[in-house]
């Protein structure tokens, strides 16, 4: 199945919380998306991986998504390497995305930083020939592909976005995307344990930073992403 975009999370709920409005506009625009989870979450405080599971599924069908996978990395222990590379590069040949969407090059969760840069640098590995990323067993040879762009979103930490995507008539959908992972935000009758992501401030935050995004282009609703390339346009009118 060829993608246009393929968006990657180190957590489900990852690329729902820095990308979903964007997922959703994106999809409602005619463009095939999916999402690959790199880990199951297993550490979380709150739920359990199995629960997630049902969850990311739950998510994935009220975003619309065409597919969603799940890489099954240890949640926290994860790196660079190889062999997670080698899990990635697959990903990327399975689907041939055009665009990759992935996690904030820096933030509080370790995984995120691991995960940006475990995705970005697999996207340049996978356009190179003389990879085989054929498992073992496995005669199909997956041919080389390269995403044309790779862009990271923002996740707990106010990184200055590059540029910034207009999800006006987005937010609704990507905050009920969100409440489908009912074991890890905000419950006033849940009796887990609280966690920085569980409480009222942060689930409200998700709104507000999409609205101070969006006043910073003229907007009520907007996603920041941020770019590794050195951003262009084609006429001075693209900009909004």
């Amino acid at each position: 199945m060829k993608l246009d975009i393929l968006v990657f999370g180190s957590h489900p709920d990852d690329a729902e919380l820095g990308a979903g409005a964007t997922i959703a506009k994106e999809i409602a625009n005619g463009k095939k998306v999916g999402i690959i989870d790199l880990t199951r979450g297993e550490l979380g405080t709150r739920g359990s991986a199995e629960i997630r599971e049902k969850e990311a599924a739950a998510s994935a069908e009220i975003l619309g998504v065409a597919v969603r996978e799940n890489l099954e990395f240890a949640d926290g222990f994860f790196i660079n390497d190889k062999k997670h590379r080698m899990g990635v590069i697959r990903m990327l040949r399975k689907y041939c995305p055009d665009i990759v969407l992935c996690n904030a090059i820096e933030d509080r969760h370790i995984d995120h930083g691991m995960g940006s840069k475990l995705v970005s640098d697999a996207c340049f590995l996978s356009g190179l020939v003389k990879i085989d990323s054929k498992m073992e067993g496995d005669d199909h040879w997956q041919e080389p592909w390269r995403p044309k762009h790779v862009y990271h979103y923002i996740q707990w930490k106010n990184i200055k976005p590059d540029f910034v995507v207009d999800v006006s008539g987005y937010i609704d959908k990507k905050i009920e995307a969100i409440l489908a992972y009912s074991s890890q935000f905000h419950d006033p009758n849940s009796d887990e344990p609280e966690t920085p992501i569980s409480s009222k401030n942060f689930l409200d935050s998700v709104n507000y930073r999409a609205r101070d995004l969006g006043r910073l282009i003229g907007v009520d609703h907007g996603e920041g992403f941020t770019t590794e390339r050195f951003p262009g346009i084609n006429r001075l009118e693209d900009l909004i």
